[in-house]
């Protein structure tokens, strides 16, 4: 397995509303889709670079969740065949698989290095989001690699 890009990164938030807005009117972040509490960007290199979820105030106080990185994602490839490879590689290797998730666009695995930072390792599956950016807003299915 290689690592063919750094996909994007995942951030708990507390207020995706002021959060969004800053980094689309600050920084200038293309904004290509927003619901309630997610909010997805893209400079168009690929389907997003940026999502933001918020996990809003009463979290972050309970301690329950911790705003920052929720998770990175790493692409590994372009077929499914390339993502079943990756997840024997990663059997065979001894890392412990911590789940996975069909995202309409993209199919990926989810682990943890040694640190406890969570990545996901991806394929592209879809064009789609370009015609279609709302696509990003539809809920992950499970995902099956049989």
């Amino acid at each position: 397995m290689k690592i063919k890009a750094l996909g994007h990164v995942v951030l708990y938030v507390t207020n995706v509303e002021k959060i969004a807005d800053f980094y689309r009117d600050v920084l200038g972040f293309r904004e290509i889709a927003r619901q309630k509490r997610m909010a997805f960007f893209s400079t168009g290199r690929t389907h997003h670079e940026l999502l933001l979820i918020e996990i809003g105030e009463a979290h972050q106080k309970s301690g329950k969740l911790e705003t920052g990185l929720y998770h990175i994602g790493f692409k590994i490839g372009d077929t499914v065949k390339d993502l079943k490879n990756a997840l024997l590689d990663l059997k065979k290797a001894g890392v412990t698989i911590t789940g996975g998730a069909d995202h309409n666009v993209t199919q990926g695995i989810y682990i943890k290095d040694p640190d406890g930072n969570e990545i996901e390792l991806y394929v592209d599956i879809s064009k789609e989001w370009k015609k279609n950016p709302k696509i990003l807003l539809n809920s992950p299915k499970q995902l099956h690699l049989d």
